[in-house]
């Protein structure tokens, strides 16, 4: 789930309620039903592919329990996984980790969203993958910190 969160920027209430129809494990994708019933394509690396190819083969059995689920990821009673279950899977995480910072779901789509545009991502294609209708909303990640912005200037400009 982690993975996936990450690698696509979806929304955790998006996460916990894809089909496993909507995940194309050959071309690498997405269909999500974001807010307002809105439809996208979100791609994913192979990585994130190939760890839900493993839950599919391995994990997803052992949790259907002979029933069945039009979902992905299924909690341990073979349901569907909460919103607020996976809230408290991914602190355990972190707290296992070492982390003592108070973690969100909404940290992975944030850092998604970052890292493709300190990547050099388009603005305009981070917008589609995070499914914002308003292109203001997506450009609050495009906060760039004092070094970078140092960098950028004394690469490019003639008197930098």
């Amino acid at each position: 789930m982690l993975y996936l969160l990450y690698a696509t920027g979806m929304r955790v209430s998006e996460l916990v309620l894809l089909p496993v129809n909507n995940c194309n494990l050959t071309s690498c994708h997405a269909r999500i039903m974001g807010k307002g019933n809105k439809e996208r394509i979100v791609p994913f690396g192979g990585i994130a592919g190939r760890r839900i190819s493993d839950y599919l083969e391995q994990g997803r059995p052992a949790l259907m329990k002979k029933k069945s689920s039009p979902y992905l990821f299924l909690s341990n009673r073979g349901t569907a996984m909460t919103r607020a279950r996976f809230w408290q899977i991914i602190n355990t995480i972190a707290v296992n980790a070492g982390i003592r910072q108070r973690i969100s779901p909404h940290m992975l789509r944030h850092s998604f969203a970052t890292h493709l545009l300190a990547g050099g991502a388009d603005l305009r294609a981070v917008q589609m993958m995070l499914g914002h209708s308003d292109i203001s909303t997506t450009q609050i990640y495009t906060k760039i910190d004092t070094g970078r912005l140092k960098s950028t200037h004394q690469r490019f400009h003639p008197r930098g």
